[in-house]
């Protein structure tokens, strides 16, 4: 009778064992999911673009506001594997590099500037060039080179250095000195006056003048740039130049002020292609 129960007990709890041995299962197998490559890009560069104070012409004393925009390189890919710069937005670059440069100035008009009645307007001029740059953690200097492609079709050149300050993460503060080089011809279409142009009705110069060129003006910049995110910042500046050489001894310079300040804010916007 004990032998009969116990095997009724063993049936009946035989599918019970089987069913609790049926949790203890093998893992899942991990399904390999293909994920499709980051393509890097072939292109990144960084726009600004804002408002700006300036003279309205070289030698005014007052200021004018108007559109500031310029262009910067990040990283561009070249035939053979070589490339320019970086990818990563946070990637600072030392030693030595080559750079763009860019500028761009307004017209020079009688019409808006009653004084220079009697000089001919200038058209509105932007300069394309190239450059090089030396950059450390606290420490950069540049040299470009621009030629006015459209304009005054004449070359320049500048020179800078800075020191380079880093309050926080995200705030970059940069002093430092420039020096403005132009050529003749672009001194003469500033700074000159010819003798046609004295003799015109009105004029207000009475003496024909000829800019040779050379170093035109040398100041000071204090710029600061604000990172908000890896894609948009804020970018300004005050710039002081004075004129030297044969910018100086212009009459328009003489009837104006010799010395020019110019300032700019704008947001900056990085693009990769």
């Amino acid at each position: 009778m004990k032998i009969t129960a116990l095997a009724i007990v063993l049936v009946a709890t035989a599918p019970l064992t089987a069913f609790a041995g049926s949790l203890d299962t093998a893992p899942d197998s991990v399904v390999a999911v293909p994920v499709a490559p980051v393509k890097a890009p072939k292109l990144a560069f960084t726009l600004r673009a804002g408002i700006g104070g300036a003279p309205a012409y070289f030698g005014a004393k007052d200021l004018k506001a108007g559109p500031d925009f310029s262009f910067s390189l990040n990283y561009l890919a070249l035939p053979g594997g070589r490339s320019i710069g970086s990818t990563d937005p946070r990637a600072v670059s030392y030693g030595f590099a080559p750079r763009g440069s860019f500028r761009y100035i307004a017209k020079r008009s009688s019409k808006d500037d009653p004084e220079l009645t009697g000089l001919n307007d200038v058209k509105a001029s932007v300069e394309l060039g190239l450059g090089l740059g030396y950059t450390q953690r606290n420490f950069e200097a540049f040299a470009d080179v621009r030629y006015g492609a459209i304009g005054h079709h004449a070359w320049v050149g500048e020179i800078g250095a800075n020191a380079v300050m880093h309050p926080t993460e995200q705030l970059t503060l940069r002093v430092g000195p420039r020096v403005f080089f132009g050529s003749r011809d672009y001194a003469n279409t500033y700074f000159g006056v010819s003798a046609a142009e004295v003799a015109a009705v009105g004029s207000k110069f009475t003496t024909p003048y000829t800019a040779k060129g050379g170093a035109l003006t040398a100041g000071l910049e204090l710029g600061a740039t604000y990172a908000i995110n890896d894609t948009w910042g804020i970018d300004g500046a005050v710039r002081w130049d004075k004129y030297l050489g044969d910018a100086k001894s212009s009459p328009i310079v003489a009837q104006g002020k010799d010395n020019n300040v110019s300032l700019r804010i704008g947001v900056t916007r990085r693009f990769s292609f």
